[in-house]
């Protein structure tokens, strides 16, 4: 059910959706080019070790890399060298390079209710904004593969959704927090942020979540937001605002 606000929130003016995994799949590709590195390197270790390991090259690469399917890729490169001494072969990197090109070009499939629930949202006369993080390359490929791309007024790819993110953009588009809605999978990246500027946030959940963007428990109180069962959810949460 949605939440009620303690105060008389204004009316939005800009109405923002994130891409990944509340658009279209995208960790379940991910998720499977991490289990085919597993079977590749399944004589250096378990994969407990294995996802272990992997995970602390990532979580060291990130601030030089970003996200995406490259920053993916060059981790996936690092780790295997790092678990095989160096002693990796050229056939083992060329497998893990095709695994990450896999993950820059899959045909986009669309979540369900995506194309029915932006379109009505779109006939609300409010603007639609795109608003993901990632490469910018990568993301581009991908809303252009979607199909999607004329239903934004705005796109915007960052390499970061934090609150200085969100504030930054809320300026260049002349938006107070209390104006702008975000809707997305993500608590981390989507929810949080918003809802501690003061924005409204919808939380629409995803089957699987990258571990780098799960939250503790403890990070979601006294923050307010919607959580909606399904995107189908979205058009009638927005009528009430």
């Amino acid at each position: 059910m949605p939440v009620s606000f303690a105060f008389a929130m204004p009316a939005p003016r800009l109405i923002a959706f994130d891409a990944d995994d509340t658009l279209w799949p995208n960790q379940p590709h991910f998720d499977e080019a991490e289990a085919r590195l597993y079977d590749l390197l399944t004589h250096y270790g378990t994969p407990a070790a294995l996802s272990s390991r992997f995970f602390e090259v990532q979580r060291q690469n990130m601030d030089l890399f970003g996200y995406g399917a490259k920053s993916f890729m060059l981790s996936m490169i690092e780790t295997v060298i790092q678990l095989t001494d160096g002693q990796v072969t050229g056939t083992e990197i060329q497998h893990v390079l095709d695994y990450g090109k896999r993950l820059l070009d899959f045909p986009i499939e669309l979540l369900p209710h995506v194309p029915e629930v932006l379109a009505h949202v779109k006939q609300g006369g409010l603007p639609l904004m795109l608003l993901t993080k990632g490469d910018l390359f990568d993301q581009e490929s991908k809303l252009a593969r979607s199909g999607l791309g004329d239903l934004f007024d705005h796109v915007e790819i960052v390499s970061e959704k934090n609150e200085a993110t969100y504030q930054r953009l809320l300026s260049r588009y002349g938006v107070q927090p209390e104006e702008f809605v975000m809707i997305g999978n993500s608590l981390k990246s989507d929810v949080l942020p918003v809802a501690r500027l003061g924005g409204r946030a919808a939380y629409v959940p995803y089957h699987t979540t990258w571990v780098m963007e799960r939250v503790a428990e403890d990070d979601l109180a006294g923050l307010t937001f919607y959580k909606a069962a399904s995107l189908a959810e979205i058009p009638a949460w927005l009528e009430q605002l």
